[in-house]
């Protein structure tokens, strides 16, 4: 398989959420939030659950009341994974959640109010080594800023942004990431540029309120894509009107397009058309579906015909090549004698991936036993 330059990230410092590093040389970190009631413990802890067994590395949770604070103390309690806690305006809800637990904070320091408690929280999150997160949100800047640009601009988030990181800088705290997110892809994209040539802290990537599944997908590939592929971004989430666990799988789809991060299948697979001798979108719709727990990194082609189906099977982990009545089947590049049954193909290709999957991981244990 031709193998591209691999991206060069922009250098960062890194920060540690609870125990994922963001930054620096670590991995693109993936995060969600949950969109249950958080005084709802039982329903915000299953959501977190189905969140972390997607994959992602870090989940926000909205932390609006004193009572959704004490909520997430015992959401806190029994979640497994970084969880970063989503607060305006009220200092004494970062001061509470910091009390039991939070990962990170994502609070703007000049949204709190006076100086004495933007510093309370600053000590407190030094004290307990939990870093913040400036986010800036081209729907909501400050009154002067709108009026100072008229308009949401680049220059009018990367402005707002610093005055945040300003406050951190005179009260000499540097463990902090920071967002500027826009629905609109272009002024998002051309305000992470700017923003990541005047620090060095981690950068959380978004499009913002970004839609549906489908066009919210979109627009956040061809964004997000655009900064990925530029070396900017150290953790990112994939804004949805959908399930949060939607955006989990998003996120690594596009990191796996890039090469940046694998997890799971990654299935290859025609469009289909009259050339094909099976039915291409059902059995991968099932595959996909059947197959969603596995994390082992895989490239599985799923081709409907011997046109394009024997070149992708060449560079796949396990390949098929559709055939009449019985189809190619291929195992790390090499055509097996064995033909699969066009009539049993789901079941007999999710035994073989998972057979497969299985070898893999004991060869990637070898490797990091070594």
């Amino acid at each position: 398989m031709h193998q591209p330059t691999p991206i060069k990230r922009r250098k960062s410092t890194q920060i540690m959420v609870g125990n994922v590093p963001v930054g620096g040389d670590a991995p693109i970190s993936v995060q969600s939030m949950t969109n249950t009631l958080t005084t709802d413990v039982d329903a915000t802890v299953a959501q977190i659950a189905a969140i972390e067994r997607a994959g992602a590395d870090l989940v926000r949770v909205s932390v609006p009341t004193m009572e959704a604070a004490e909520a997430f103390k015992l959401i806190k309690q029994q979640a497994n994974i970084p969880l970063i806690a989503d607060i305006h305006f009220d200092y004494r809800i970062a001061l509470k959640v910091a009390e039991y637990g939070v990962d990170c904070l994502r609070i703007n320091p000049g949204n709190i109010g006076n100086e004495s408690r933007i510093r309370a929280v600053v000590d407190c999150a030094r004290d307990k080594n939990i870093p913040i997160r400036i986010g800036i949100n081209a729907g909501s800047l400050e009154r002067e800023i709108q009026e100072k640009y008229g308009e949401p601009t680049p220059e009018a988030l990367v402005e707002s942004a610093m005055r945040h990181v300003d406050i951190l800088d005179r009260l000499n705290f540097d463990q902090f990431k920071v967002s500027v997110k826009a629905s609109d892809v272009f002024l998002a994209v051309e305000s992470y540029r700017q923003l990541a040539q005047q620090i060095v802290q981690p950068l959380h990537l978004g499009i913002t309120e970004a839609g549906g599944a489908r066009a919210g997908a979109v627009k956040s590939s061809v964004g997000l894509g655009m900064l990925l592929a530029e070396g900017i971004g150290d953790t990112m989430r994939i804004s949805l009107a959908a399930d949060p666990v939607e955006e989990v799988k998003v996120a690594f789809d596009i990191l796996k397009s890039l090469r940046i991060r694998s997890r799971g299948i990654n299935f290859i697979a025609c469009p289909s058309c009259s050339r094909q001798e099976f039915d291409v979108i059902g059995t991968v719709n099932a595959l996909e579906q059947r197959l969603e727990d596995i994390i082992t990194p895989m490239d599985v082609s799923i081709i409907g015909c011997v046109v394009n189906g024997p070149g992708e099977a060449l560079v796949s982990d396990l390949g098929l090549a559709g055939s009449n009545r019985k189809s190619g089947f291929y195992l790390n590049g090499e055509r097996q004698k064995e033909r699969l049954d066009n009539n049993d193909l789901v079941d007999t290709l999710e035994s073989k991936i998972r057979a497969q999957v299985a070898l893999k991981q004991q060869q990637i244990d070898v490797q990091q036993q070594d």
